[in-house]
């Protein structure tokens, strides 16, 4: 048995897991998703990362798989308790000492969205459409629910330095989503082999793999534990 820890992304909280819960806790796994203080300005990663920390308390046996921004947290996480993987899914990777907010021009990452939505033949409008860029493969009755549980971001986890000097020692997986129009797969493929240096998964899907494919998510997932 494993201890699943679900780290979502910005804007987001534990609901976006709901449907990856229930199918790993029926495979016999412990499963935490904590809700992190998005909304509170004094909240920054450190924060953050106390939250989870603190949700897993004693717990042992720890898979990480971080979401989006959760890829900030996640590696913040591993200095503080003994973590034996971390799966990002379509995450953000830092380098030493880059705030989140630097992280989209640092990498590239407005260019590399228009440049999809060229190839795809979308428009990008000055009016960011969450719909268009993160629910087109998801189902309609749950990307109603999505917007609906939408929740306010707070902007100050992105104006601090993400601390560590290096990558924690811990093993770690990336998993892509061949169908993200918001982390373009070409765009992630770079910035994996640069920021980590090994080369990622991919997987058929948007940027919100837990509701477009939650099944195939879980596969996935179990997958990377057989393999401890």
């Amino acid at each position: 048995m494993a201890t699943y820890v679900l780290i979502p992304g910005a804007g987001s909280d534990s609901w976006y897991w709901h449907l990856i819960v229930p199918e790993l806790r029926a495979r016999g796994h412990d499963v935490v998703a904590p809700d992190l203080p998005i909304d509170d300005d004094s909240a920054g990663l450190a924060e953050y990362a106390d939250v989870v920390v603190e949700a897993i308390g004693e717990r042992t046996d720890l898979i990480l798989v971080a979401q989006s921004m959760g890829g900030f947290t996640a590696p913040l996480v591993c200095t503080r308790v003994p973590v034996d993987l971390v799966v990002m899914l379509a995450a953000m990777v830092p380098s030493p000492g880059e705030t989140p907010g630097d992280w989209w021009a640092n990498t590239g990452q407005q260019q590399a969205m228009r440049d999809q939505a060229e190839r795809d033949g979308r428009l990008i409008t000055e009016e960011f459409d969450p719909t268009v860029m993160f629910l087109h493969d998801v189902p309609p009755d749950l990307a109603a629910e999505t917007m609906r549980r939408g929740r306010d971001q707070s902007g100050t986890p992105f104006e601090k330095p993400w601390p560590l000097p290096v990558w924690p020692d811990v093993p770690t997986r990336f998993l892509l989503c061949r169908d993200d129009r918001f982390f373009p797969a070409e765009f992630m493929r770079r910035v994996v082999r640069d920021r980590l240096g090994i080369t990622p998964d991919e997987m058929d899907s948007g940027h919100l793999p837990a509701l477009a494919h939650p099944k195939e998510l879980v596969e996935r997932l179990e997958a990377y534990r057989a393999e401890l």
